[in-house]
């Protein structure tokens, strides 16, 4: 992807957040984009580390309830292993956890 269009997409996602008010913004950009990018496709080194699903992807995004969404970061997400994949974000509220799931969703293509 050309510098200019990576550009664009980070402009757009960042848009979305923040037509989602700040405070779910800035806990993207604070707690989840560090894994799944700030574009949500989770090529960052520790995405790629454990495998994260694109979230940009529509099929992904079916493939989980917005329940599903609020308890992965609310409690976390553990393999079949019991191995943890997804540590729980600590110190947001309910309604924070909330107010990130239309972020979450808007990240579709």
């Amino acid at each position: 992807m050309k510098s200019s269009h990576r550009l664009l997409a980070l402009a757009a996602a960042f848009a979305t957040l923040t037509a989602f008010g700040a405070d779910a913004a800035t806990n993207w950009t604070d707690q989840c984009a560090k894994c799944h990018g700030a574009d949500g496709k989770g090529e960052t080194k520790m995405g790629k580390k454990l495998g994260i699903l694109d979230l940009t992807d529509a099929k992904v995004q079916a493939s989980f309830t917005d329940e599903a969404a609020f308890k992965a970061v609310k409690e976390g997400i553990k393999d079949k292993n019991d191995k943890v994949t997804m540590k729980p974000i600590e110190g947001l509220t309910d309604d924070e956890i909330k107010a990130l799931i239309p972020v979450v969703r808007a990240l579709k293509k």
